[in-house]
């Protein structure tokens, strides 16, 4: 059975990674916006008064790839060398991609998903006047490179 870092002996912890190099480390995460029939003419008319919803998602993805350890308890601060997010409109619905880099004593994972997350978020806050029941799913990792466990690329199955 796999340890988990952030406890030790019962107790949460912060895990020390003074010992640990700065390695070049990325991360890639998605997550998927389901639009209800009403929310999706909604966006497609570009008639929102807050302004593009894909836009705004995607400037809040990147500054909440930044804010990770502000949102995540035990998420080490570290330095974003590099994001990119993406917000598309698809047949699904809206998919939010995020790739983040850093060069770091620890991953980046953290702040890849909470771009998507973020990103997602501001969708759904951009889209609720026209309904209520769009849902936010699909968040996921999908790979990461750099660090002491190695890389890791997502199947398409669960």
């Amino acid at each position: 059975m796999t340890q988990l870092t952030h406890f030790q002996g019962g107790q949460p912890r912060m895990v020390d990674v003074s010992d640990k190099a700065a390695t070049a480390r990325e991360a890639t995460a998605e997550a998927w916006v389901r639009l209800p029939p009403e929310a999706r003419l909604a966006l497609e008319s570009g008639a929102g008064p807050k302004g593009d919803p894909l836009v705004v998602a995607q400037l809040a993805g990147l500054a909440g790839s930044k804010r990770t350890a502000d949102l995540v308890t035990l998420c080490h601060p570290i330095p974003v060398t590099g994001a990119e997010v993406r917000v598309t409109l698809e047949e699904g619905g809206v998919r939010v991609w995020a790739r983040v880099r850093t060069t770091a004593p620890t991953g980046v994972e953290m702040e890849a998903l909470t771009a998507v997350t973020v990103a997602a978020l501001n969708v759904y806050d951009m889209l609720k006047a026209a309904s209520k029941a769009i849902e936010i799913s699909g968040v996921r990792l999908l790979s990461k490179t750099g660090g002491k466990s190695g890389p890791y690329t997502a199947s398409d199955t669960f």
